[in-house]
C-alpha cells in the first residue's frame, strides 16, 4: 500500500488522459475541442496534486492521429485548451507525452514506458522509485510497473476491474477522489 502521507515535492505524477481526466468517448477518439469534456471535479483534484507533486506528466495513446481521424494540430489544439483550464484553476501540467503509433508493440506506447524514459530525459530529477502512475486502464498499469513506479487505478470507466490486483497498489473511483487522499 501506498504510504500518501510520505509524499512530497520530490515525487513524479504521471497521468493517463482520457478516462481520467476528461470524459472518454466509447469506441470513439476525442477527435476535437468540442469532444473534449473535463470530469466534474477533475481541476480541483489538479489543484490539489500540483501541491503535492514536483512535476505532473501526462501520458497518452493517441492513435486517432496515427490513423488519420484527427490531425496533430487537433490534438495540440485540445492541449493547448486543456493546458490553460489547468493553469486557470490552479492545476500544473510539466509536459504532454504521446504515442501516435499504431503497432501496439512501438516502445513509446503504453504498456512499453517509452514515454517515462522520455519524460526523465526532459526532467532528469525523475526518479521512477519516486513515481506513481494514475490511469483507468490495466495497460497504464502495466507501464508504470515497467517503468518501476508505484500505480493507482483510478476506476471511472472501469469501475469492474479487480483489486486486490498485482498490477494496481491502490484504487479509487475518480482523480478526485485520488487526490483527496492527501493533506491539503
Amino acid at each position: 500500500m501506498i504510504d500518501f502521507k510520505a509524499l512530497d515535492k520530490s515525487w513524479t505524477l504521471f497521468l493517463d488522459r482520457d478516462g481520467v481526466i476528461n470524459k472518454e468517448v466509447l469506441g470513439e477518439y476525442v477527435l476535437h475541442t468540442s469532444h473534449f469534456f473535463f470530469y466534474d471535479e477533475t481541476l480541483s483534484a489538479l489543484e490539489i496534486l500540483n501541491k503535492i507533486f514536483g512535476t505532473i506528466v501526462i501520458v497518452t495513446n493517441q492513435k486517432g492521429v496515427g490513423r488519420g481521424a484527427m490531425s496533430r494540430s487537433d490534438l495540440d489544439e485540445i492541449h493547448d485548451n486543456m493546458m490553460k483550464e489547468v493553469i486557470i484553476t490552479g492545476g500544473r501540467i510539466d509536459k504532454i507525452y504521446f504515442a501516435t503509433d499504431l503497432d501496439n508493440e512501438s516502445p513509446y506506447r503504453k504498456p512499453q514506458h517509452g514515454m517515462a524514459l522520455h519524460a526523465k530525459e526532459d526532467f532528469p530529477h525523475i526518479d521512477f522509485s519516486k513515481s506513481m502512475m494514475a490511469g483507468n486502464k490495466i495497460t497504464d498499469m502495466e507501464f508504470g510497473r515497467n517503468a518501476g513506479m508505484s500505480t493507482v487505478f483510478i476506476a471511472t470507466t472501469n469501475p469492474e476491474t479487480e483489486f486486490p490486483h498485482p498490477l494496481i497498489d491502490a484504487k479509487f473511483i475518480s482523480l478526485f477522489e485520488f487526490a483527496q487522499q492527501f493533506p491539503h
